[in-house]
C-alpha cells in the first residue's frame, strides 16, 4: 500500500486541498460559512438536483442497452469480433467536445433526425443520455463481459438440467456472480456521468447544468473560486458517500468463483433467440456508437484533395507552436508513460485489498481510490499548477506531469477491473501452493497471475484508452510546444473558421484510428496469451 497511498498522497489529495483552500481560506482564515451560502442559493440546488437524476438515469440506460452486448462479447463467438471490440471502445477515448459536436449535428437543428424525420433533441435531456451511452458502452462490456467471460457455463448448464429454466438459472446461478462486476461498472458510469462536462455543455445549452459544468462557469468565466471550492467540496462529499455504500455492499456479495480459460466459453450462436439477441446488439452498435463517428469521419473529408488532413503538418494556424500533427506522438509516449503508472499503482492496491488480513484502513482506501472519477477536472488541473509549481515537487515545466494526470484516472480502472478477479480466486489454492514450499512471490506468480492476466491486460487497455482521451485536467498543463490530441482538438474547435473546425474534425478521426489499432493490437495479444492456460 505504500506506493498507492504516496501516489495519491501527493499527486491528488495535495493538489486539491491546495485548490480549495485558495477559494476558501481568506487572510489566514477558513470562510467556512461560504458552504451555507452556496447551497442556499436556488440555482445551486436546481444544479445539484439535475446533476444527481440525470446521472442515475445515465447509469440505468446504459446498463440497460450494454449488459446484452457484455453476454454477446463474452458467451458469443462471431466474424469480426475482435474487430468490434475494438471499435466499441473507441467512444471512451474520444475528447467530449468532439463527442458533443458530433451529437449535435446528429440530433440539432439541420442535423440527420432534422433532416429525415423533422425531429430535434437537442437542448433536451435525452440528447444527453445518449451522448452518455455513446461513452459508457465499454465500460460495462468490458468490465462485466471480462468476467462473465470467464465464468464457467456448466454451472448455468447443470441448473438447466435440474429444471431451471434459462431465465431462472441466469438470475441464480450467473447473475450473483456477476453481481461485483455489474456493480463496479454501474460505479464507474454514475461517476462519470455525474461529472459529465463536455457533453452537456454543448447539447444542454443554457438549460441544463452538472456541477462539473457550473464549476468551470464559477472558475473560467465568473471567476469566483470561493463558489467553486464550494461545488468541488459537495462533489468530493457526494462521491465520497456513493463510494463508501459501493464498498460496503460489494463486500457482502463477494463469494469464490470457478474460473476458466475465456477462449473456451465462446459459442456460435444456437437458437432463434440467440441471433435475435446478436442481431440487437449490433444494430444498438451500428445506431448509438457507429453513426456518431461515421459523423465524424465524413466532416473530416468535406474539403477536397483531404485538404484539412495536409493542414495539419503547418502551423500556420498560429495555435500551437509546432504542427497539429504532433500532437499525435505526443499522445501516444503520454498515454503509454500514463499506463505504466496505473497499472503498477493499480494492481498493487488491488493485490493489498484482496489479502485477507487487510484492515479498515487498507479497505477503506478502495473508495478513495475511485475519488479522482469524481472530483472536478478543472480542480484537478487547477491544483496541479498551484502545488506542483514549487520545490520540492516543481514539476510544471517537466513531460512528466501530463501522465501523472492522466494516470490518476486510469488507477480507478486498473483497481475496478482486477478487484471482482482477484477476489473470486479461491484462497485454498494460495494456501495449498504455500503448504507445499512455495514462496509468497511464487504463490502470486504461479496461482494468481495466470488467474488474472486476462483481467491485467484489460485494465491496461483501459488505462490506455483514458490516457489517450483524458481532456479535462491535461488542458491546463500541457504545454503549447507539446500539445495532445484532446487539447488540440478542443483548442481548433474554438477558433473561428472552417479550416480550423475541418483539421479538428480531422484530428479526431486520426484519434480515432489510433485508439482502434491499439484497441485491436491490444485484443490480439490477450487472445494469445489466454490461451495459454
Amino acid at each position: 500500500m505504500a506506493l498507492p497511498v504516496a501516489f495519491f498522497g501527493l499527486f491528488f489529495a495535495y493538489p486539491v486541498a491546495a485548490i480549495l483552500a485558495r477559494g476558501l481560506k481568506a487572510d489566514g482564515v477558513w470562510r467556512l460559512g461560504r458552504l451555507g451560502e452556496v447551497l442556499a442559493e436556488p440555482d445551486i440546488r436546481h444544479v445539484l438536483w439535475f446533476t444527481t437524476w440525470q446521472a442515475l438515469a445515465s447509469t440505468g440506460l446504459t446498463l440497460l442497452v450494454a449488459l446484452p452486448g457484455a453476454y454477446v462479447f463474452a458467451r458469443l463467438d462471431f466474424p469480426g469480433k475482435q474487430v468490434l471490440r475494438a471499435v466499441v471502445t473507441v467512444p471512451f477515448v474520444l475528447p467530449t467536445v468532439v463527442v458533443g459536436t458530433a451529437f449535435l449535428a446528429l440530433v440539432g437543428r439541420g442535423g440527420l433526425l432534422d433532416e429525415l424525420w423533422g425531429v430535434r433533441l437537442d437542448t433536451t435531456v435525452w440528447a444527453i443520455l445518449l451522448a452518455h451511452v455513446f461513452f459508457n458502452y465499454a465500460v460495462v462490456v468490458r468490465t462485466v463481459g471480462g468476467l462473465w467471460a470467464q465464468l464457467d457455463p456448466r454451472q448455468e448448464e447443470a441448473a438447466r438440467m435440474l429444471g431451471a429454466s434459462r431465465l431462472r438459472a441466469w438470475r441464480t446461478v450467473t447473475l450473483p456472480a456477476l453481481g461485483p462486476a455489474v456493480a463496479a461498472a454501474a460505479l464507474m458510469v454514475f461517476l462519470f456521468t455525474f461529472t459529465s462536462f463536455g457533453v452537456v455543455q454543448i447539447l444542454g445549452g443554457p438549460t441544463f447544468s452538472t456541477l462539473e459544468v457550473e464549476i468551470y462557469r464559477q472558475t473560467s468565466e465568473i471567476f469566483d473560486l470561493s463558489t467553486a471550492a464550494v461545488l468541488t467540496v459537495v462533489q468530493f462529499a457526494a462521491v465520497g458517500a456513493i463510494l463508501a455504500v459501493h464498498a460496503w455492499t460489494v463486500r457482502r456479495r463477494e463469494t469464490a468463483l470457478r474460473l476458466v480459460d475465456a477462449s473456451t466459453t465462446a459459442r456460435r450462436p444456437r437458437g432463434a433467440g440467440q441471433w435475435a439477441l446478436l442481431a440487437g446488439v449490433l444494430a444498438s452498435i451500428a445506431v448509438l456508437l457507429v453513426l456518431p463517428l461515421a459523423i465524424l469521419v465524413q466532416r473530416s473529408f468535406d474539403a477536397p484533395d483531404f485538404a484539412y488532413y495536409r493542414a495539419l503538418t503547418s502551423d500556420d494556424s498560429n495555435i500551437f507552436l509546432v504542427p497539429p500533427i504532433e500532437a499525435i506522438g505526443n499522445s501516444l509516449e503520454y498515454a503509454l508513460a500514463a499506463t505504466g503508472i496505473a497499472v503498477l499503482i493499480g494492481a498493487l492496491a488491488a493485490a493489498a485489498l484482496t489479502r485477507r488480513d487487510a484492515g479498515r484502513l487498507v479497505r477503506g482506501f478502495d473508495a478513495l481510490l475511485m475519488l479522482p472519477l469524481g472530483v472536478s477536472a478543472v480542480t484537478v488541473g487547477f491544483g496541479f499548477l498551484i502545488a506542483l509549481d514549487e520545490p520540492p515537487l516543481n514539476l510544471r515545466s517537466t513531460w512528466i506531469l501530463v501522465p501523472l494526470a492522466q494516470a490518476l484516472v486510469g488507477v480507478p480502472f486498473v483497481v475496478r477491473t482486477m478487484l471482482p478477479v482477484l477476489r473470486a480466486v479461491d484462497g485454498r489454492l494460495r494456501e495449498a501452493a504455500a503448504v507445499l514450499g512455495a514462496s509468497p512471490w511464487r504463490v502470486w506468480r504461479e496461482v494468481d497471475l495466470p488467474m488474472v492476466r486476462r483481467a491485467l491486460l484489460v485494465a491496461a487497455g483501459f488505462a490506455f484508452a483514458v490516457s489517450l482521451g483524458e481532456f479535462g485536467a491535461t488542458v491546463f498543463i500541457s504545454r503549447p510546444d507539446n500539445p495532445t490530441l484532446p487539447v488540440a482538438v478542443a483548442r481548433l474547435l474554438g477558433r473561428a473558421g472552417e479550416l480550423n473546425y475541418g483539421q479538428a474534425m480531422a484530428l479526431s478521426t486520426i484519434l480515432m484510428l489510433v485508439c482502434a489499432v491499439a484497441l485491436l493490437v491490444l485484443e490480439r495479444l490477450r487472445t494469445d496469451r489466454t490461451g495459454e492456460f
